[in-house]
Parts: C-alpha cells; sequence; structure tokens
C-alpha cells in the first residue's frame, strides 16, 4: 500500500492528545517484546521519550514532503549509529510504533490506517537503516 497522508494526519489528531502516554507505551511496548534493545537506552526515558514525540511528530508534520522527510530520517539514522543501533533493531522498533498507534487510536485505526502507518514506517526505517550503515562504515 502507499502512504495516505490524510489517513496518517486523520489517526495521528486522535492520538496526539495522549501527548506522553504514547511515548511510554511504545518503550514499555519494545522492552516487553524485544528486552536486548533495553541496554542502548538510559535508564530514565523522559528525554528519550521527549525525541520520540517530536520525531513521530515531524513524520506527520513532512509525510507530504518527501525531501524534508528524508533528510530528516538522514540524520536520525547517523545519530542512531551513536547509539549503537543496529539495522536488526528497526522491525521492532516498527512493531512497538504500530502497536502504540493502534492502542491510542482505537476505532481510527482501520487496516487501511494500519497499511498506510505500515508503509510510513518502511520510509522510516530504509532511510535510517541506510545512513546507519553509511554512519558505521565510515
Amino acid at each position: 500500500m502507499t502512504i495516505d497522508p490524510v489517513l496518517i494526519k486523520s489517526s495521528f489528531a486522535v492520538v496526539e492528545p495522549h501527548g506522553a502516554a504514547v511515548a511510554g507505551y511504545f518503550y514499555q511496548h519494545l522492552f516487553e517484546h524485544s528486552p536486548e534493545v533495553r541496554e542502548l537506552f538510559a535508564e530514565h526515558l523522559d528525554e528519550q521519550q521527549d525525541r520520540l514525540w517530536a520525531a513521530i511528530g515531524a513524520l506527520v508534520t513532512h509525510v507530504e514532503d518527501p525531501g524534508t522527510l528524508v533528510g530528516l530520517l538522514r540524520d536520525l539514522g547517523t545519530r542512531h549509529a551513536g547509539y549503537g543501533a543496529l539495522p536488526g533493531h528497526f522491525p521492532a522498533v516498527g512493531a512497538s510504533l504500530l502497536a502504540t498507534l493502534a492502542h491510542f487510536a482505537g476505532e481510527a485505526w482501520t487496516p487501511e490506517t494500519a497499511a498506510s502507518w505500515a508503509a510510513v514506517y518502511g520510509v522510516v526505517a530504509g532511510t535510517m537503516t541506510q545512513a546507519l550503515v553509511t554512519a558505521q562504515s565510515a
């Protein structure tokens, strides 16, 4: 499926009022389902949760502007190389992101919405992985 910006933005509008709870749920889900990634994060996640929330907001804001979006994702991928992230971590992150969005979107989370978010995450993971691998091999 292709990315439907209307579905991305409308579903995020339902999720957005939950604010910090979204990021907290995401990390709880990620660490519960992929405990091996926990060591990549600080003990206290307040700052990291703020960064995640800002990144999701930027993703939604720029979903219709591929040039800006790809630039942001390349920067994120390069930074994640310094945190010890590996390409193999991206599927777990994507699964947790989609589970989190589904949880908070409720009835707004349709099969079409899920497919559109999965397509967006495909761009995120692909772009960040490429940047991460380039940074790690430099």
